[in-house]
């Protein structure tokens, strides 16, 4: 069986993207209908079922999902010889979906989001924001930022690592238990000893890990609070809640907002235990889904891996 023509591809994947029948439409600007046609004329020439549709949402079946992952490649691929070949005047332009962590330097983000849209007004930009761990494969979104510690698992994405965040373990000075008080005047901490205290976590049963020389050793810890939200486990741990696991750059942020915010309510201080192997650092990744990204998709990047430097 042989597709009709690439568009049969072009429009599947656009209808993909785009996440419904009405704003693929649009942006190909053809009718709903015509386009509804289309892709039953071409499910009819596969012979199976592409999209799972209900008046609300669409679902990609396996076959659909397989046949969008081996095709945008090469729609990707056609789209940035056409961008190329057009005059090098003219400046990338249509939709970026992007997919960044929850309370990420979120100041930082938006004052480089309006600046690159300044630069680039043809462009348009929707994004969108999760909490935990890597999230599920969405072959909506063009780039996704994932923080992490340990290698990323196997997924459709390609990965490239962008920069790392030292991390350290803090506990409120003047909050805490008696005992964990005693943490504090101690010089060296081993990892392990943490596992008696109570810990406030990013996710249920998540270990912590600390670099011991070339191997990393994991710590299981415990506690009462689980608060996928960065800004909501710092609150946690400055009301002595449990020793806390942060990135160091939160710890600075906070400092900086004391500084020059004199009038506003005292802060509880976090204090940063001595430890005799230190935390795995935590890493920032972009995942995408091709090498052969679009141009909008690669001025973004670009752009944001020459900014970078300001996370620090």
């Amino acid at each position: 069986m042989k597709l009709s023509n690439l568009d049969d591809l072009h429009l599947f994947v656009c209808l993909v993207e785009a996440g419904s029948f009405t704003l693929a439409a649009k942006e190909l600007g053809i009718a709903k209908s015509k386009l509804s046609r289309r892709l039953v004329s071409l499910e009819k020439k596969l012979g199976c079922e592409l999209l799972l549709r209900t008046t609300r949402k669409q679902e990609l079946t396996d076959s659909g999902r397989l046949l969008f992952c081996a095709s945008k490649e090469h729609i990707d691929a056609l789209a940035k010889v056409e961008e190329e070949l057009s005059s090098s005047l003219s400046q990338p332009q249509g939709k970026l979906n992007i997919l960044l962590p929850l309370e990420f330097f979120n100041k930082i983000i938006s004052t480089l989001i309006g600046d690159f849209l300044r630069r680039y007004p043809k462009i348009k930009l929707h994004c969108q924001h999760y909490s935990g761990s890597v999230p599920e494969f969405d072959p909506k979104f063009d780039l996704c930022f994932v923080l992490h510690e340990q290698a990323l698992p196997t997924t459709n994405w390609i990965a490239k690592e962008l920069l790392s965040f030292p991390q350290s373990i803090y506990l409120s000075a003047t909050m805490s238990s008696k005992a964990e008080s005693k943490l504090l005047q101690e010089k060296l901490i081993k990892p392990e000893q943490l596992s008696q205290y109570d810990c406030i976590l990013e996710e249920e049963n998540q270990p912590w890990h600390f670099r011991n020389g070339d191997k990393i050793e994991q710590v299981n810890v415990g506690g009462r609070v689980v608060l996928s939200s960065p800004e909501m486990r710092l609150q946690a741990a400055e009301q002595g809640l449990g020793l806390c696991k942060l990135p160091d750059y939160i710890i600075r942020n906070i400092a900086l907002k004391t500084d020059t915010l004199k009038d506003t309510a005292p802060v509880q201080p976090l204090q940063r235990l001595s430890l005799s192997n230190e935390s795995v650092a935590q890493r920032l990744s972009v995942l995408y889904q091709s090498r052969n990204i679009a141009s909008k998709t690669r001025t973004f990047l670009d752009y944001f891996q020459s900014n970078v430097g300001q996370l620090l």
